[in-house]
């Protein structure tokens, strides 16, 4: 006789399945924000990134960054509300899975796996270019290698001993980013005026004015530099609490992020001598840096950014050993990879062996062409911030995200003016020919052949969304849930 205390609407696991594997709940909000923040990294962000804003915006960067922190603000409150309904270590694919179904949320995955990879390579090949300071002539390759695997052996190790590791050398870059600032702030040659009301740039080594399809085709880059708030999501299987405190983390990663980028690179913009001396130079910010307080100051920043590029790929091994873990428990693939990948270390409380597959993809990766790597991760971010948008307006509609700790306010302002401003960065981006549309024709053929691995496991019937004892089991059907509270949420 069936129990009457069962509903037909109640998804329920089959009996024969195991235990999905659970991460240890470590962390507080202070520890999920130290390391979300040195994920995004503001001080590489500003030493490495930035200078591409510049070098193609000029100082009409400083429009392309606040353009950026615009579609971040959207952004935050979009990653917040879905973060708040499903705090998984599966992060942006989990989500969109949850709440617009199987298919767009398996091609979000495709996205991040290949992404997620090649940004850990991107970030490690700075840490050479500032360590040549001190020893000339380091080969980058070799250095980003050996920087990416001895951050995977940190990684493995509990989770909270590196949140403290990730925050010492945060507090390392800040104080890096704090002295750029002071150079140019306090020592400006040109008014703030000029950079706000006539921004320039430079085309075949002349200087002129910088157009507003410049300004916003470089906001795309902008946008990846404030990128990673949305990545405590991936730690919300180790955080206390964390369908509110998710939220809480990434809306003060993102104020913290825009702060502290924009106001160095609005300082390096109005200070520097000669801004076609700027734009021309190998290095935009150790010219600057040299210039307006000498080799030695040079020499100490490039180490403190060197501290930061390391911290960084810390902490994104530690956040895309999460997604590939998920990976292995939702069965994404053949059967003993999976359980491979989906294993947790009994001592640490880590994902071990998706912590170290991790490490090693990213290792061999750091021996690609750079600009390679940069053709490939420029557009897919906005790929997967446009499935987001429309992940958290179809969890209002279908009720997939009723649950959630956290709503946006004015909803639903946020997701739609976030997707025209994304659409804009996509037509622009599509009108470039050297990056923007070999990246998205790129980001496009990842698409297609996620989603024709899907239909292989759908097939196959293997691929199961599965998350902590504390959240139920998806169905195919995002209008089919129920809602559900974790208590004390």
């Amino acid at each position: 006789m069936p129990d009457p205390s069962s509903s037909p609407s109640t998804p329920v696991p089959p009996p024969s399945a195991p235990a999905a594997p659970a991460l240890r709940r470590g962390l507080k909000v202070l520890g999920t924000l130290l390391i979300t923040l040195s994920a995004i990294s503001p001080a590489s962000s500003v030493f490495i990134i930035a200078p591409g804003v510049v070098g193609q915006a000029g100082s009409g960067a400083f429009w392309s960054f606040v353009i950026a922190a615009v579609v971040g603000v959207f952004m935050a409150f979009v990653y917040a509300e879905l973060a708040s309904a499903y705090p998984l270590s599966g992060g942006e694919y989990a989500i969109v899975a949850r709440t617009l179904g199987k298919l767009p949320g398996f091609v979000t995955l495709g996205l991040l796996l290949v992404t997620q990879l090649l940004i850990i390579a991107v970030i490690a090949l700075g840490v050479g270019t500032y360590l040549e300071v001190l020893i000339p002539g380091l080969p980058g390759p070799v250095v980003a290698a050996v920087t990416t695997a001895g951050a995977t052996v940190l990684a493995v190790f509990d989770v909270k001993l590196n949140a403290w590791i990730t925050g010492v050398f945060l507090v390392i870059e800040m104080v890096a980013l704090v002295v750029v600032s002071a150079l140019g702030l306090f020592d400006p040659a040109r008014p703030l005026g000029d950079l706000l009301a006539a921004p320039v740039a430079a085309a075949d080594g002349v200087v002129g004015p910088a157009s507003a399809g410049l300004i916003v085709g470089a906001a795309a880059v902008a946008i990846f530099s404030y990128n990673g708030y949305g990545s405590a999501v991936y730690f919300g299987e180790e955080t206390a609490n964390a369908h509110r405190g998710i939220a809480r983390v990434i809306l003060w990663a993102l104020a913290i992020t825009v702060l502290a980028e924009l106001v160095p690179v609005t300082a390096v913009l109005l200070g520097a001598p000669s801004l076609p001396d700027l734009f021309a130079a190998d290095n935009m910010m150790s010219y600057f840096v040299t210039a307006q307080a000498g080799s030695t100051v040079n020499t100490v920043i490039s180490l403190a950014i060197a501290l930061a590029i390391l911290n960084a790929v810390l902490a994104i091994i530690l956040i895309t050993s999460r997604m590939v873990f998920s990976t292995g428990r939702d069965a994404a693939w053949p059967g003993a990879v999976s359980r491979a990948l989906a294993a947790i270390h009994p001592s640490t409380g880590t994902p071990w062996i998706a912590t170290l597959a991790t490490g090693a993809f990213a290792t061999a990766l750091c021996f690609a062409d750079k600009d390679f790597l940069l053709v490939v991760t420029a557009t897919s971010i906005v790929a997967v911030y446009a499935a987001l948008c429309l992940a958290v307006i179809s969890g209002r509609r279908n009720g997939s995200t009723a649950h959630a700790a956290y709503r946006m306010p004015w909803f639903p302002v946020a997701p739609v003016l976030a997707l025209a401003a994304l659409a804009y960065v996509i037509w622009q981006s599509a009108l470039d020919p050297e990056v923007g549309r070999p990246s998205l024709a790129i980001t496009a053929g990842i698409g297609v052949a996620s989603a024709l691995y899907y239909l292989v496991l759908r097939r196959r019937g293997v691929w199961e969304l599965r998350g902590p004892a504390d959240e139920e089991p998806a169905t195919e059907e995002p209008q089919a849930r129920e809602r559900v509270v974790e208590p004390g949420a």
